[in-house]
């Protein structure tokens, strides 16, 4: 099971960054081109929100049952070890961080009215959310 978790949360990872990448670039030209909010780009918005989501709760359940998680954490010395304080704190933290924003982006963008302003919202809050993603990757694991 957890080798299954793990490469459902790898695998997917490939698949959330591009959804969120395609609908920043979609939200920001959207935007920038004063075109209608229409019901494919919050259906897109919709899909990088859930694929972000799901992804959040595999790896919550990852971070829960493997020994490189929350079991690292409560072993002590995580915090010395700059891997270590990266996988057991700093990514989970900051990716539970960025799927907050991701939400309130598209949350807002539901309740807004004005076409320019839903794109803003959901490039704007979409884009920090993938920084934040990406800045918190375990590049040397998921890479290597």
């Amino acid at each position: 099971m957890y080798t299954g978790l793990q490469h459902l949360h790898s695998g997917l990872a490939y698949l959330v960054l591009l959804i969120l990448a395609i609908v920043f670039i979609a939200a920001l030209i959207g935007s920038l081109t004063n075109r209608a909010f229409t019901e494919k780009d919050r259906k897109l918005a919709l899909v990088g929100f859930i694929l972000a989501h799901v992804q959040l709760l595999v790896g919550l359940i990852l971070y829960f049952v493997s020994p490189l998680g929350f079991a690292l954490l409560k072993g002590g010395g995580a915090m010395s070890d700059s891997a270590a304080r990266l996988t057991a704190l700093e990514h989970p933290l900051i990716n539970i961080v960025a799927i907050v924003l991701i939400t309130i982006g598209y949350s807002r963008a539901k309740k807004l009215t004005d076409s320019r302003a839903k794109f803003r919202s959901i490039y704007m809050m979409y884009a920090i959310g993938l920084v934040l993603i990406l800045s918190r990757i375990p590049w040397t694991s998921w890479l290597g």
